[in-house]
């Protein structure tokens, strides 16, 4: 699927005569990616990820808003059953992280034909552990307590679907794998939203405020089949996660945030009395 954009910036050997020594000298010359190269990479890598997932969003909110009843009275679930077999809907949750992650792996792929180490480029290596950490648990608390109190201003007024954050059966596997699914949505976006996107339209020397705007609205955009309030709040979000990438260079204390607050959503639906969450 990506051949021809990994043959466009293949090393082309240079082979010399030889000379009087007998020795053959090989020389490497790599061409930059051209603007148009990096730009239609860029589009694929968000048609296969996260910019399919808005497109499908849209289409869900549309639905939801031309259906009968107000969108206030709407579900929104995340993390449902696939299956009235344990084992067998198991086996699709499963499934579905792993594949989920693909573009993730595609989009360093890509990365590592740009000079220096696409880990580091990124920002997603291991040699910050402590702070990394610490900066995450610190980003999760500065986005997760105005975003319960957008939230339930969202409802409140009527512009979000009620969300249904897990919707497993309670078995035995239905904690792990709502852990394994907030880590694979932090690693998916923060990746593909932040580090990826940012880099490469860097690269396409988009100005800095145009950059920070279109990660956010994906971030958002991707959400509305949650409805407006959760548009807004993810792309608030997704401006502060921009600003501080482009800061920092680092993506891992962004992974660690989104998962904080995922797991928080996710488990904290599963395992709470549902009449906790009626004010809501």
């Amino acid at each position: 699927m990506c051949d021809r954009l990994i043959w466009a910036h293949r090393p082309v050997p240079s082979v010399h005569p030889v000379g009087q020594s007998g020795a053959v000298t090989v020389e490497q010359h790599t061409r930059p990616a051209s603007r148009r190269v990096l730009g239609t990479e860029t589009m694929l890598v968000l048609g296969l990820s996260l910019g399919q997932s808005a497109v499908y969003a849209v289409v869900s909110l549309t639905a939801k808003l031309t259906a009968d009843g107000p969108l206030s009275k709407q579900t929104a679930s995340l993390n449902t059953s696939q299956s009235a077999r344990p084992w067998l809907d198991l086996t699709y949750q499963l499934l579905g992280i792993v594949f989920a992650l693909l573009p993730v792996l595609l989009a360093v792929h890509l990365l590592a034909r740009d000079p220096g180490d696409p880990a580091r480029t990124l920002g997603v290596d291991l040699r910050r552990p402590g702070s990394d950490l610490a900066r995450g648990v610190g980003l999760a608390a500065l986005i997760g307590l105005p975003g319960l109190a957008l939230f339930w201003a969202a409802a409140q007024l009527g512009v979000n679907a009620t969300l249904v954050p897990a919707g497993l059966p309670p078995l035995w596997w239905a904690v792990p794998v709502l852990i394994l699914a907030a880590v694979q949505n932090a690693v998916l976006e923060e990746v593909i939203v932040v580090g990826y996107l940012v880099t490469r339209l860097r690269q396409l020397q988009w100005r800095l405020g145009a950059v920070i705007a279109t990660s956010a609205l994906l971030r958002g955009s991707y959400h509305l089949y949650q409805g407006f309030g959760a548009f807004v709040g993810n792309a608030v979000m997704g401006v502060v996660f921009s600003l501080f990438y482009l800061r920092t260079r680092r993506v891992m204390p962004l992974i660690v945030a989104h998962t904080l607050l995922d797991v928080v959503a996710f488990v904290g639906y599963s395992l709470l009395p549902k009449d906790w969450f009626d004010w809501l």
